[in-house]
Order: C-alpha cells, then sequence, then structure tokens
C-alpha cells in the first residue's frame, strides 16, 4: 500500500469511529487513536511523509493536510453533537412542575373605577364619557362659574397655550378641572331624563401631599327629571358608600356653595379620628339648566362629583395617595 493508499485508509476508519461514537467518552477515545500527538495513528502516518521521494512530497504533504483537516473537523463537530444534549439535560429537570408566567394585574385605581361603574349600572346610571382637553364654555361658563371667580384664576389651572395655537381655538383650552364638564356636554345633547355618570381624570395645581395630587381620578353623577329632590341625592350617596365601602363607614352632608349647584353640601367620610372630604354635590343649579335649554320650572336635578383616589384609600387603608403613581411593584402587587 502506497502513502496516498494509507492516508485514504486512515480517513476512512477515522469518519467511521467519529461517526459510530455516541458519547464523550468514545469520541475522546477516537480522538486519541487517530488525533493524538504521542501514540496517535496520525503521527504514525506523519512519518510516511518524510519517506516520500522528494519530487513527489508536495503532493504527499498537501494530501496529509487535508486529510488531517477533515478528520479533525468531523471530530470538533461531532463532539459539538454530542455535548449540546448533555447541557440541555443537566440544565432542565423535566420532572419539576412548570413555572408560570408572571402577569400583570389591574391598577388599583383601574378596579375601583370598574367597581364605580359597575355599582352605579345597578342603581340605574348610564356611564358615559368627555375629553380631558375643554374649553372655557363648558369648564366655567355653562356651570355658572363667574369670570372672577378663584377656581377661574389661571394660577388654579393647567391652560394650554400650545393646543390653542395648534387646534385654532377661539378661546383659551385648559385641562379639564373637573368631570362636571361631561353634565354640560350631555344636557346639550339630550332631553331629559339624563341619568348618567362620568368617570375620569382631572386636573388642579394642587400642593402635591398624602391626600393631594395634581393629577387625580373623579366619579361626576348626574340626575335630572321631574321631581329630583336632595333626598334622592343623598340617598344614592348613601347606598353608593356602603356598597363600596361596607355597611360601617360614616358619612356626612356639609353645607356648603358651588356655583353649579344650589343648595350645596360637601360630602365627608370618617377618616381615622377625624374627617376627610370626598366629593361635592347639590341640586343642579338653575342657571345651568337654562344653559343647556332646560326649563327650570318644568325640570329639577342633582350632581355629585366623588374623588376616586380617596374611596380607594379607605377601602384599602392607604394612607399617602402618592402610592398610587410610584410604580413600586411590591405595592402593587398587593391588589
Amino acid at each position: 500500500m502506497d502513502v496516498l493508499e494509507a492516508f485514504q485508509s486512515y480517513e476512512q476508519d477515522a469518519l467511521a469511529a467519529i461517526s459510530a461514537a455516541s458519547t464523550s467518552e468514545e469520541i475522546e477515545a477516537v480522538r486519541i487513536e487517530f488525533l493524538g500527538k504521542k501514540k496517535g495513528r496520525l503521527k504514525t502516518l506523519q512519518a510516511e511523509v518524510g519517506k516520500a521521494a522528494p519530487e513527489d512530497r508536495p503532493v504527499v504533504g498537501k494530501k496529509f493536510n487535508e486529510v488531517k483537516v477533515g478528520v479533525e473537523e468531523a471530530l470538533n463537530a461531532k463532539k459539538q453533537e454530542l455535548d449540546k444534549p448533555k447541557a440541555a439535560l443537566s440544565a432542565i429537570d423535566i420532572t419539576l412542575p412548570g413555572i408560570a408566567p408572571q402577569l400583570g394585574k389591574t391598577h388599583p385605581l383601574t378596579q375601583t373605577i370598574d367597581d364605580f361603574k359597575e355599582l352605579m349600572g345597578r342603581l340605574g346610571f348610564e356611564v358615559v364619557d368627555g375629553p380631558e382637553i375643554e374649553d372655557e364654555h363648558h369648564n366655567f361658563v355653562a356651570l355658572n362659574i363667574p369670570e372672577d371667580h378663584p377656581a377661574r384664576d389661571p394660577l388654579e389651572n393647567f391652560y394650554l397655550a400650545t393646543a390653542n395655537i395648534a387646534g385654532g381655538s377661539e378661546g383659551p383650552l385648559l385641562l379639564r378641572s373637573q368631570t362636571s364638564t361631561v353634565q354640560i356636554r350631555v344636557m346639550s345633547e339630550r332631553k331629559p331624563p339624563v341619568r348618567i355618570v362620568s368617570v375620569g381624570r382631572v386636573y388642579r395645581p394642587d400642593t402635591i401631599d398624602a391626600t393631594h395630587s395634581c393629577m387625580f381620578h373623579q366619579m361626576e353623577g348626574l340626575m335630572v327629571g321631574d321631581d329630583v329632590t336632595m333626598a334622592q341625592l343623598k340617598s344614592v350617596l348613601s347606598i353608593f358608600a356602603r356598597s363600596y365601602l361596607g355597611e360601617g363607614v360614616e358619612i356626612r352632608f356639609r353645607p356648603s356653595f358651588f356655583p353649579f349647584t344650589e343648595p350645596s353640601v360637601e360630602v365627608d367620610m370618617r377618616w381615622g379620628d377625624d374627617w376627610l372630604e370626598v366629593g361635592g354635590a347639590g341640586m343642579v343649579d338653575p342657571n345651568v339648566l337654562k344653559a343647556v335649554g332646560y326649563d327650570p320650572e318644568e325640570v329639577s336635578g342633582f350632581a355629585f362629583g366623588l374623588g376616586i383616589e380617596r374611596f380607594c384609600m379607605q377601602r384599602h387603608q392607604i394612607t399617602d395617595i402618592r402610592r398610587f403613581y410610584e410604580n413600586d411593584v411590591r405595592f402593587l402587587e398587593q391588589f
């Protein structure tokens, strides 16, 4: 057998042994036999290169390198093939139970809003919506708030100069300071009777503390029809508070003043050893009814606005409104 035949025989035997190996130990034995530096068959084969005639050595040397590289590549490929299943099996114990994916939860304020809508739906109130960017007519004028009223002070509102320019508005635009704007829009489009609630964000530049925020949520309620009374308003609010907070909740109504209701009351709930305001309410002022085309001699109505954060805080014994907006997973996971 000449040297080239020896190379071919070596290559065939090596590739067959590599293909037959089924474990890391077996492929290592193949490596030692065919590529070992001390006693491997490759070392013996290499000696044949030196015995070739000088004129044949370039051809013999080239063939030797081709066979050597081919066997090494085949061996490395086999080693990778055998190592992959071993790594996967050592990393995964298929007898263990699966790990459930971690899913997000509904934010406590969203939960509260959903509860509010469901409770008011039981009382026959339809849920409506309105824009958060409002004009002065809906936010102030139609609500009987005069120009010199403190609520219209530019420092008490978020006016949007850029939005005014971009939208080509005839009057100033602002982020709504109350959801009462929605009742104006609804009454302007519908005839009595009306029974609606609107839930959404409102904006006021308040100093942020444990019970105040410059952005918070309100639920606005409105009921207009024949012979709507203050007694009905107090009944609706009392039933709602007991339904959401339980029979033990303490609610009180204090006489107050709002330009868009007359008479007006502030609604407080027991907050530890003190009382906390949670909303305002009252009978819709006749001027507001006139502004939307209603005849105050024929219909009457009540309206109320409740702070959603404060109800949620009371229900879950949360003492600081800022917790809702810190995105602390430890806090949010509790709900």
